[in-house]
């Protein structure tokens, strides 16, 4: 199936600023926000995009599962057009892989599915050999097989690399290329949140990996050096699968800010935003009902913004409303306790916008304890500070409230 958007930077000249105002989402960077011409479109058909050299094609708008715990809602996914499915053996302790493998496997359509998974990277754990990370790294994806009860993963990702270090890391890439000449995996990927530039650089430059999932989303619009990563990536066969593309999964952003948007238009409008860049090939949106399933999914069919989504887009105070923390690191030198303040702005991330309890704990107690919360216990007030709009101090105010 041929693409039904054809997207261009002369389309943005030409009819995006017509559109939006150039001023807000508009005004931050026209490699951002990419026009479209229609030719050819037919209601009702999906958007397929191909993943780079990869050759697999997919629909724009696949399944974040990580805060799935319902086989229904997965089942529905699949019924309705979804089939890119994104799972990890970090998630719900390999409750998560378990149960997508058991929806695909009921319905009988392993052949009509894109199955990515991820694993830790070894040596975040423990000191490593190279030969000792290649085995590590084999032994975690015989596990990943067994819970997806499948014979091989479509897209196998190192999970969370946050540095040019770990994207060029050769006894990583080793362990790939081995488990590819065994048919245990089809493609290599790399997630990333942190350092997002460096790792799609090193990747593109080294051509180490096929696939980087990577955060992006509307309040990052003035990130121009990401978005050039990703063209450049994208232009040189890289695979680019974006997520936390609602801003890591709040639906509903600051009320005061927009008490005139429903999160119906928020949430599409965000997903449409990043989607209207062609050099991503699809998105992974997390839901965990089947409402939010059909709002994520509707764009997959049309990527024209109405005219609410367009308010929203242009208006002044998005990134305020949105608030999303993009691990850029510049507030930890504002903490004079030293605190690894990203990394709890993203546990804050999965206990209060997502809801998944369980995976901020994991994730809180992967953080050394001389940098984490409890650290925090002890300041009456914290003066951290973020270079771009998030709310440092409520956040760690509302972790202490929860976990000291």
């Amino acid at each position: 199936m041929e693409d039904r958007f054809k997207l261009s930077r002369r389309g943005f000249i030409s009819t995006s600023l017509s559109g939006l105002a150039v001023a807000g989402i508009a005004g931050f960077s026209p490699g951002a926000v990419f026009g479209q011409e229609q030719k050819n479109k037919t209601a009702g058909e999906v958007i397929y995009r191909t993943l780079g050299k990869t050759g697999l094609r997919m629909p724009i708008v696949g399944m974040g599962v990580m805060n799935a715990n319902n086989p229904e809602i997965v089942h529905a996914a699949y019924e309705n057009g979804i089939r890119h499915f994104d799972t990890a053996a970090r998630y719900q302790y390999g409750r998560n892989e378990q149960m997508v493998g058991n929806v695909i496997k009921n319905l009988g359509v392993r052949d009509k599915v894109i199955i990515c998974t991820k694993e830790m990277r070894p040596a975040q754990r423990e000191a490593n050999t190279p030969e000792k990370t290649v085995e590590r790294l084999k032994s975690n994806c015989e596990g990943s097989l067994k819970r997806l009860k499948t014979d091989y993963i479509d897209i196998l990702c190192v999970h969370s690399v946050g540095s040019a270090e770990g994207a060029s890391d050769s006894a990583l890439i080793e362990g790939m290329n081995q488990l590819k000449k065994e048919g245990k995996i089809r493609f290599s990927g790399v997630s990333t949140h942190e350092a997002m530039t460096d790792v799609i650089n090193t990747v593109t430059e080294k051509k180490s990996f096929d696939v980087v999932l990577t955060a992006i989303n509307v309040s990052m619009a003035d990130d121009v050096d990401l978005l050039a990563a990703i063209d450049n990536a994208a232009a040189k066969g890289i695979g680019i699968i974006a997520m936390k593309t609602q801003a890591g999964g709040q639906r509903l952003p600051n009320r005061d800010s927009f008490q005139e948007f429903d999160s119906p238009t928020i949430n599409t409008a965000c997903l449409k935003w990043v989607l209207r860049n062609e050099s991503i090939a699809t998105s992974i949106p997390g839901f965990v009902n089947y409402t939010h399933l059909m709002e994520d999914f509707s764009v997959a069919y049309d990527l024209e913004y109405t005219e609410d989504e367009k308010r929203f887009l242009t208006s002044n105070d998005l990134k305020l409303g949105l608030g999303f923390c993009r691990q850029c690191r510049q507030c930890v030198s504002s903490c004079p306790r030293g605190v690894d303040v990203p990394d709890l702005m993203r546990v804050h991330m999965y206990a209060a916008q997502y809801g998944n309890f369980q995976h901020a704990r994991a994730e809180l107690d992967d953080i050394r304890k001389d940098k984490s919360i409890d650290v925090c216990g002890s300041c009456p007030e914290c003066v951290a500070s973020c270079a771009n709009q998030v709310d440092i101090k409520s956040r760690v105010e509302n972790l202490k409230s929860m976990y000291v």
